[in-house]
């Protein structure tokens, strides 16, 4: 307690506690297996439960003991690089979504009730296609007739990534399953396509007087797509809401952020490790 009687409590989400939870090795063929193989080997008792609404197939191989925070997402190889989705944590429970939000036809429109717009684009993470390989010292190299697997889209430019998928077998895989697994990542990562991201300040109608018979109508949830237009700027694009900020002394939104979630300088030294 500090000499002025103020004290700053920072606190992180129930969920961070999973960190604490360890998973032993295991595999799964599903996203809905990795959710019940990672529990059963935890060596602890992990109060958490885990929903999802995705089907989605594809191999994953847990070498050694992790966090299951860790295996959730934020690393490579983890349940989110595999399978995709968006997350919703709520208490213990843990759901991943396909889609978490949806568009609830909200129009954030210049004059209307936008305030600021800030609008960045980076192709730093753009490829034009993978290259994927498999590799042992025991088996030696497993790699596609045709080499390359071409992102969708027509490019000017040529930009490939060696994909590596060791890790992703430990028998030696055939060329279909190579194929069937990096075209899968390529659909999960959107590889050829930029990363734009809108920091849009706005005034949410919901919490206003003026729409509270309308606020079914203006309401913005996270994970949310909403229209963005800005003739000015020649802006018409549609976005997602990435980021909130709440004030909970008004009861009212401050901020929210749409669009892709922007890489600091860690985040861009550990791709580049990667």
């Amino acid at each position: 307690k500090p000499i002025n009687g103020i004290v700053t409590v920072n606190a992180e989400h129930i969920s961070y506690d999973l960190s604490g939870y360890p998973a032993a090795p295991f595999t799964a063929d599903s996203v809905v297996d990795a959710f019940v193989n990672m529990k059963n080997a935890s060596p602890v008792g992990c109060p958490f439960t885990f929903i999802t609404d995705k089907t989605t197939l594809a191999s994953m191989s847990v070498m050694k003991p992790s966090s299951m925070r860790s295996l959730l997402g934020g690393v490579e190889g983890s349940i989110l690089d595999v399978y995709g989705g968006e997350y919703e944590f709520d208490k213990f429970t843990v759901r991943l979504w396909n889609n978490r939000g949806s568009n609830r036809g909200v129009s954030i429109r210049y004059g209307k009730n936008l305030t600021d717009l800030k609008q960045e684009e980076s192709c730093s993470s753009v490829y034009t296609g993978v290259y994927p390989f498999w590799y042992s010292e025991q088996d030696g190299l497993v790699q596609l007739s045709e080499k390359v697997l071409n992102a969708e889209g027509t490019y000017n430019f040529i930009r490939i990534y060696p994909l590596d998928l060791s890790q992703e077998w430990q028998d030696k895989p055939t060329e279909a399953q190579l194929r069937s697994r990096a075209t899968t990542y390529m659909t999960a990562n959107r590889i050829g396509i930029p990363k734009v991201s809108l920091t849009v300040s706005f005034i949410q109608l919901a919490q206003s007087e003026e729409y509270k018979n309308y606020s079914l109508l203006e309401e913005v949830h996270l994970c949310d797509t909403v229209n963005v237009e800005f003739p000015e700027l020649n802006v018409s694009a549609t976005a997602k809401c990435i980021s909130t900020t709440y004030d909970v002394l008004t009861g009212k939104y401050a901020e929210i952020e749409l669009g892709d979630t922007k890489s600091n300088l860690a985040s861009t030294i550990s791709e580049q490790t990667q």
